[in-house]
């Protein structure tokens, strides 16, 4: 029987979030068990564990609980890149993902050898892994205008003016916070909690969460 060499099966995740109201990506440092490119950032990933994941998304979730000691609220594949000379190992396939968490999630982990970097100031990133982040910055900008999917980078109860400005850092655009608000309570895609936010200044805002649990796509965009 002819023998076929194995690829390098892996999965990769480009992790999102709010960092001091700018759209970030999570990064982390190859350690010295993590050659080729030790000590580069690098979109946090591994090898397929053909023992322990039941699929690539099971990996996927795996490497982010791993890495950040989390289980991604929400999580998607994106696209299947491979090749003979993505990875200097050998021919290798990686399984991409893209996720969104909270801000105030991921302060609570405290990981040695992260950075969170803005979208728009990214280093070159080793492997493919600019072509991944270029792709899921794409996919994470078009689908916001469309679905609920910003409510994942937002806590379990959050305001309407956050939520606004959450849209206009994703998607780099100027919307009129009346019209904003009118469209995505039209959608139902957010719904109240019959609580305020207090502690402030001014009148307290009345808080809302996402309305159901997955990802609701919208009949018409914002």
């Amino acid at each position: 029987m002819k023998h076929y060499p194995d690829p390098l099966a892996l999965v990769d995740v480009a992790l999102f979030t709010i960092r001091e109201g700018r759209l970030a990506l999570l990064l982390a440092t190859r350690r010295n068990r993590d050659e080729p490119y030790c000590g580069a950032l690098a979109l946090p990933g591994g090898v397929i564990h053909v023992d322990e994941d039941e699929d690539a998304q099971d990996a996927a979730r795996r490497v982010v609980r791993t890495k950040l000691g989390i289980d991604p609220p929400y999580l998607e594949q994106l696209y299947t890149f491979s090749g003979r000379l993505r990875d200097p190992r050998r021919w290798s396939l990686s399984v991409a993902y893209y996720s969104l968490v909270p801000q105030q999630v991921l302060e609570a982990t405290h990981i040695e050898g992260l950075e969170f970097v803005p979208v728009d100031a990214l280093p070159k990133l080793p492997f493919d892994h600019d072509a991944i982040a270029a792709m899921a910055i794409r996919r994470l900008r078009g689908k916001s205008t469309y679905s609920s999917l910003l409510t994942f980078l937002l806590p379990q109860a959050f305001t309407l003016p956050e939520l606004h400005a959450v849209y206009e850092q994703v998607t780099g655009s100027n919307t009129n916070i009346a019209a904003f608000r009118k469209k995505v309570l039209d959608e139902g895609m957010i719904e109240p909690t019959g609580q305020r936010r207090t502690g402030g200044q001014h009148r307290a805002p009345d808080l809302y969460r996402r309305k159901g649990a997955g990802l609701q796509e919208l009949k018409r965009t914002i």
